[in-house]
C-alpha cells in the first residue's frame, strides 16, 4: 500500500481522513515537527496538509513553514494543502509555494480520494519519467541524478574534446572504467577503440609486452611480431586502471610514452608514432606513493593534469534506487524473468545498506536477486537481506529463536508474493487462515510495513 501522510491537529479530521482513505497506509502527524520527522522516515510521495497547525491554528504560518520544509527535503512530494471555506488567499498562497493542490473544507470522501489518487498518478509517472531521463538520456552511460553525479556528468564533458590526461579516483566499484567509457563516448574519438588494461591483474613481467607489445624473437615465445594495447588503442582511448600498481621499472616508459607519443615495441628499435587519449584509475593515494619514492612525482604530474573524483554509492542520494531498477530491468529482460519491480521491504533494504562494494555490489545483489525471485517482486530476501534494519541475520544457536525467524521470514515472504492477499498468504504457506493470523499475533509481525 502507498504511504499516505496526512497533517492535521484536530483528531476528528484526522479519523474521517484515515477512514475515508482506508486504500492507503495513512501516517498520521499533528503539528510541523512530527511532520517532518514522518516525511524523512517514511518519504509518503503523498502528504495532506492542514495551514492551521500549532501553535498558530488560526493563521496559516505554521502551515506554509510547514510546506517550505518538507519540499525543501522531499521537493518530489506532493502536497495537498487543505483550507477552510474562506482561506482561499492562503490556500493560493500554498500553490504558489510549490503545494501539489488545494482542498477546501468540508471534507467529501469521493472528492478528496479522486484528488489524493491523481496525486499518486502524477506522482509515480513523474518518478517514472526522472527514471527514464536518468538512464536513456544518459548518452554518455553514466547513470543517476544526484548532484554529485550532475557535477561529475558536466566534468566529463568539458574534458572529453581536449587531449588533457585524466586520472580518476575513487573506491573499488564506484565505476571508474564507466567514467573512462564516458570521457571516451563524449569525445570525437567515439569511433575509435576504446581499450582497457589493469595494470594490477596482470604479472609484472608481462606488462611491458601487453602495453607496448614485441617484436619476432624479442623473447622466448616471441613467434611473431605483436601490437600492445597502446597500438590496438590507435586513434582512440587508452585506459590504464589501478595505475598505482605499475611497477616502478616500468613507469619510465609510460612517461615517455606519455610525452613525446611514441613507443618502441618490446626487442625492437624503431619509434612508432601513436596517437592515443590516455585516462588512467585508482584506488590509492598517489600523493602517498610519490613521497614514499614508490611512484615517479614526474609520472604523477603527467597522468592527473586533472583529476576526476567519483562519489562512493552511499553518498549519491537517490541514485542508488534509480540504479537499482536499471540494474532489474536489464537483468530481467537477460533472464527472461517476470520481475517487475522491487517490494517496499526491498526498497526499504537497499536505501539502508551502506553499500561497501558500491555499484559492483549492488549490480550483483540485483541481478542474483532476479534469479531467485520467484514472483513479480523482489523482496528485501531476495537480495539477501534478511534482517534489512540491521542489513545482517545473525543465526542464533537456539533451535526456538531460529525457528521463528524462519517462520516469520516465510509468512513476510508469502504475503508480499501474494500481493497482500491473506488467503493466497495462507495458501502458499500450505496453512488455515486461523493458523496464519495465529503466528501473526504470535510473532507480533507488521506486515504493512
Amino acid at each position: 500500500m502507498e504511504k499516505l501522510l496526512i497533517i492535521d491537529d484536530d483528531k476528528g479530521i484526522q479519523k474521517q481522513l484515515k477512514w475515508s482513505l482506508s486504500d492507503y497506509d495513512v501516517v498520521l502527524a499533528g503539528d510541523r515537527e512530527s511532520a517532518i520527522a514522518a516525511v524523512r522516515r517514511f518519504e509518503p510521495k503523498v502528504v495532506t496538509l492542514d495551514l492551521g497547525l500549532p501553535p498558530d491554528e488560526a493563521n496559516a504560518s505554521e502551515g506554509l513553514a510547514a510546506l517550505q520544509e518538507i519540499l525543501t527535503i522531499a521537493p518530489h512530494t506532493k502536497v495537498i494543502v487543505i483550507t477552510g471555506n474562506d482561506d482561499r488567499t492562503n490556500a493560493l498562497k500554498a500553490i504558489a509555494a510549490g503545494a501539489y493542490d488545494f482542498y477546501q473544507k468540508p471534507i467529501e470522501s469521493e472528492v478528496i480520494n479522486v484528488i489524493i489518487s491523481r496525486a499518486f498518478s502524477v506522482a509515480a509517472i513523474e518518478e517514472e519519467n526522472r527514471l527514464m531521463r536518468s538512464v536513456a538520456g544518459s548518452d554518455i552511460g553514466i547513470i543517476g541524478n544526484s548532484a554529485a553525479i550532475d557535477r561529475l556528468r558536466t566534468m566529463v564533458k568539458r574534458i572529453a574534446p581536449t587531449q588533457i590526461t585524466a586520472l580518476l579516483l575513487g573506491e573499488s566499484g564506484t565505476g571508474k572504467e564507466v567514467t573512462a567509457n564516458a570521457v571516451h563516448l563524449a569525445s570525437d574519438r567515439k569511433d575509435k577503440p576504446f581499450i582497457a588494461i589493469n595494470c594490477a591483474s596482470i604479472p609484472e613481467t608481462l606488462l611491458e609486452s601487453e602495453l607496448f607489445g614485441f617484436e619476432k624473437g624479442a623473447f622466448t615465445g616471441a613467434h611473431k611480431t605483436t601490437k600492445g594495447k597502446i597500438e590496438c588503442a590507435e586513434g582512440g582511448t587508452l585506459f590504464l586502471d589501478e595505475i598505482g600498481d605499475m611497477p616502478f621499472n616500468l613507469q619510465a616508459k609510460l612517461l615517455r610514452f606519455l610525452q613525446e607519443k611514441q613507443i618502441e615495441r618490446l626487442g625492437g628499435r624503431q619509434e612508432i608514432s601513436v596517437d592515443v587519449r590516455v585516462v588512467c584509475a585508482t584506488n590509492q593515494n598517489l600523493e602517498e606513493m610519490v613521497k614514499e619514492k614508490t611512484f615517479r612525482e614526474d609520472l604523477f604530474y603527467r597522468v592527473s593534469e586533472i583529476t576526476l573524483n567519483i562519489p562512493p554509492l552511499r553518498d549519491r542520494d537517490e541514485d542508488v534506487l534509480i540504479l537499482a531498477q536499471y540494474f532489474l530491468q536489464r537483468y530481467a529482460q537477460e533472464y527472461k524473468s517476470n520481475v517487475k519491480s522491487f517490494s517496499d521491504d526491498g526498497f526499504s533494504a537497499i536505501k539502508s545498506h551502506r553499500w561497501p562494494g558500491n555499484i559492483r555490489e549492488l549490480q550483483n545483489k540485483v541481478k542474483s536477486s532476479v534469479i531467485m525471485c520467484t514472483g513479480t517482486q523482489v523482496t528485501a530476501m531476495d537480495l539477501g537481506f534478511f534482517d534489512h534494519e540491521n542489513s545482517e541475520f545473525e543465526l542464533s544457536l537456539n533451535l526456538r529463536t531460529v525457528r521463528e525467524q524462519a517462520e516469520s521470514i516465510a509468512i513476510k515472504k508469502a504475503y508480499s508474493l501474494s500481493e497482500a492477499n491473506m488467503s493466497k498468504t495462507a495458501e502458499l504457506l500450505g496453512v488455515t487462515r486461523p493458523t496464519l493470523y495465529s503466528l501473526i499475533e504470535k510473532y507480533n509481525l507488521n506486515l504493512g510495513d
